[in-house]
């Protein structure tokens, strides 16, 4: 009775147009994986996109079968983050193909000293993570200590400011305070009606969560589990 031989496949990618996956293959053939060009799918896409919103990732996910193998040359090409790369391989293991990473020594992610890799991985994420907040945190507490403001000037002096709350509770209209001091309706509103939380809310930046300014009353800060790992590759 014959058995037979795996198949191979590569998921190599780039984050822009000007960078070729071309060293990826080569660094997977010297490693030992004989992959054919019909098996190695290519993308061109930033890394800090989930592998499930990658389309040749997807494409990648609907040719594989059990008891494929699928090697890439660092973790991140499996995901935005450690959460990410954790779920990319959960997925793959329960489809029954074995994932490699070249960066790992070759490890399969889905045996179990991979396993174990991966939950290390999963808890310095963790760590990173809880770490970043809590220096955001008392950067932000440190900074409101010493009367710093956040976010984008007012338009207005704080002095016209308590003048236009005045009038206002006298009636005067939003339009013709805005045409009274040279501004706008939304400048009067955000006057008349100041959030409920002056903290700032957060927006991505280069895979980070950084503060912003307009804390509005609807909005609410992400979960921590959204923050990337500041030392993924």
């Amino acid at each position: 009775m014959t058995t037979s031989t795996p198949r191979v496949f590569a998921y190599c990618r780039v984050s822009t147009t000007d960078q070729t996956t071309e060293n990826q293959l080569r660094e997977i053939a010297a490693a030992g994986f004989a992959v054919t060009p019909r098996r190695a799918i290519e993308e061109t896409i930033s890394g800090s996109v989930a592998a499930s919103e990658r389309p040749g990732f997807k494409r990648l996910l609907d040719k594989l079968d059990p008891d494929d193998i699928l090697v890439v040359t660092k973790l991140d090409r499996l995901g935005r983050n450690a959460m990410d790369v954790r779920k990319s391989v959960d997925t793959l293991a329960a489809m029954g193909v074995r994932v490699h990473c070249l960066a790992l020594g070759g490890m399969d992610l889905t045996s179990p000293a991979g396993k174990m890799t991966m939950t290390v991985i999963a808890a310095m994420a963790e760590f990173e993570r809880d770490l970043l907040i809590e220096r955001t945190e008392a950067g932000l507490s440190r900074a409101r200590a010493e009367g710093k403001t956040f976010g984008r000037p007012w338009s207005v002096p704080p002095a016209q400011m308590k003048a236009i709350r005045e009038k206002l509770s006298k009636g005067l209209s939003v339009a013709s305070l805005a045409k009274e001091y040279d501004t706008s309706r939304q400048t009067i509103m955000r006057i008349r009606d100041p959030p409920v939380d002056s903290s700032p809310p957060w927006l991505t930046c280069q895979g980070f969560f950084v503060p912003a300014p307009a804390w509005g009353r609807t909005q609410q800060r992400p979960h921590a589990s959204h923050l990337r790992c500041p030392w993924m590759p």
